[in-house]
């Protein structure tokens, strides 16, 4: 399975998880985001999205360690992966048929998203 993660740059960027090497992906409320966390499992591939003025999806990671024993704040370590070669915007993802009924365009407060296959590799690995 794989997820895209939204942060704020300013807040915790990809460049600082790179730099921390891993940490608990923490402060998600919404309910539907929640329920993402609790889903995950060691080895999910992640993409990190950069909300704000960037809007775009910027590098990977991966969930290491899923602590779900308080299900309504799941702890979820992820460890940092590689910098896109090139990101991709939203305006970018929105003009991608494969994200045509994806949460990440239809739901834009939605800080965790699910991912097919097929768009993961599209924005992590094209």
């Amino acid at each position: 399975m794989a997820y895209l993660l939204k942060t704020e740059p300013e807040k915790y960027s990809f460049a600082q998880l790179q730099k921390d090497g891993e940490t608990i992906w923490d402060g998600v409320t919404n309910p539907t985001a929640v329920k993402h966390l609790r889903e995950m499992k060691a080895g999910d591939k992640l993409v990190i999205y950069h909300t704000g003025d960037q809007r775009q999806a910027v590098g990977t990671a991966t969930v290491k360690h899923v602590d779900g024993s308080d299900p309504k704040v799941p702890q979820v370590r992820i460890k940092a992966g590689k910098a896109l070669k090139q990101p991709h915007t939203l305006a970018a993802i929105k003009e991608e048929s494969l994200f045509a009924d994806s949460p990440l365009v239809r739901q834009g407060r939605l800080s965790v998203v699910p991912l097919t296959d097929d768009q993961y590799t599209w924005l992590a690995e094209a």
